[in-house]
């Protein structure tokens, strides 16, 4: 009912002494100073901060004169953790959670605590901050929006390409994250199936010192990243939404089927190269002549 909500003052959360439950504090992803007041605060007062990395929080409290006790909690322990800290916040305890850069919980651990923590009828507190895919969306020039956030591409090349084929017709700009040792390999994969003419953006070490948006066509982009050779940092891959303009309209289906049929007849040539071919001759990509003809 709006007479049991009361909207606290900015005075009021300053006196106030911090309540009992679980804080999820953004911590900043490159830039020391990319911390809010409040987050800071809560990682003075509270209990216990448990960690993704011990030593990489350590640098950003030491920073701050932060003294707070801090305990491990990672994607390899946070089963047996989790139970542990439910428990003391149960007793009235004070706990944030901070991952090693931006907020927990995205492609980070955190996930799993949140859960428990509402199931077990704790509060839980988001203390918002930077998160890497949105500060590189908004830096990328492309349109915000509508936009979908995937994580991690899968880091194996079949299903990394069945969640691009998937993703091919989504008229929403998608981000994603990656490893800079595979980002060739997963442009690569992204030019065949969205077609090398998709506007793309890669954002490298954002906010940090040797930041980089490198943005272009998906072709231009693949070029300009092998002239730089080695490729190093933090990784956000962003593409365009699909654009009608940008993309030739796809046959009608019983043309490209009747087409690859007609191929591996006449020319002798098996599934594999009879789609290559046709996808040629109707400027189209290898992924969209091969869905029209799983449809058949």
């Amino acid at each position: 009912m709006l007479d049991s909500f009361r909207m606290a003052s900015p005075s009021d959360s300053r006196s106030a002494p911090l309540a009992s439950g679980l804080y999820l504090v953004g911590t900043p992803i490159g830039n020391l100073e990319d911390i809010t007041l409040r987050a800071l605060r809560v990682l003075k007062e509270v209990d216990l901060i448990a960690c993704e990395d011990t030593r990489q929080t350590l640098k950003l409290l030491n920073h701050y004169g932060i003294t707070t006790r801090i305990s491990s909690y990672h994607e390899h322990n946070e089963r047996e953790r989790a139970p542990e800290l439910i428990a003391w916040l149960k007793q009235g305890k004070r706990i944030a959670t901070v991952s090693d850069a931006g907020m927990p919980a995205i492609s980070d651990p955190g996930f799993f605590l949140v859960t428990l923590a509402i199931q077990q009828g704790v509060p839980v507190v988001p203390v918002p901050g930077p998160s890497a895919f949105l500060a590189a969306l908004v830096g990328s020039g492309l349109a915000t929006d509508c936009f979908r956030f995937e994580g991690f591409l899968p880091a194996r090349r079949g299903p990394r390409r069945r969640l691009l084929e998937s993703l091919a017709d989504a008229p929403v700009t998608l981000a994603f994250y990656e490893a800079p040792h595979r980002l060739r390999e997963s442009l690569e994969d992204l030019i065949e199936i969205f077609g090398p003419e998709r506007k793309v953006v890669v954002a490298r070490e954002v906010t940090k010192l040797y930041e980089e948006f490198l943005r272009g066509t998906s072709a231009e982009v693949l070029q300009a990243l092998i002239a730089k050779g080695e490729i190093r940092g933090e990784i956000t891959l962003l593409a365009g939404k699909r654009e009608k303009s940008n993309n030739k309209p796809l046959p009608a289906r019983a043309g490209v089927r009747l087409r690859i049929e007609q191929i591996m007849a006449q020319e002798k040539l098996d599934e594999r190269a009879a789609l290559k071919k046709v996808a040629k001759e109707m400027g189209i990509s290898k992924s969209q002549a091969y869905r029209e003809w799983q449809r058949g």
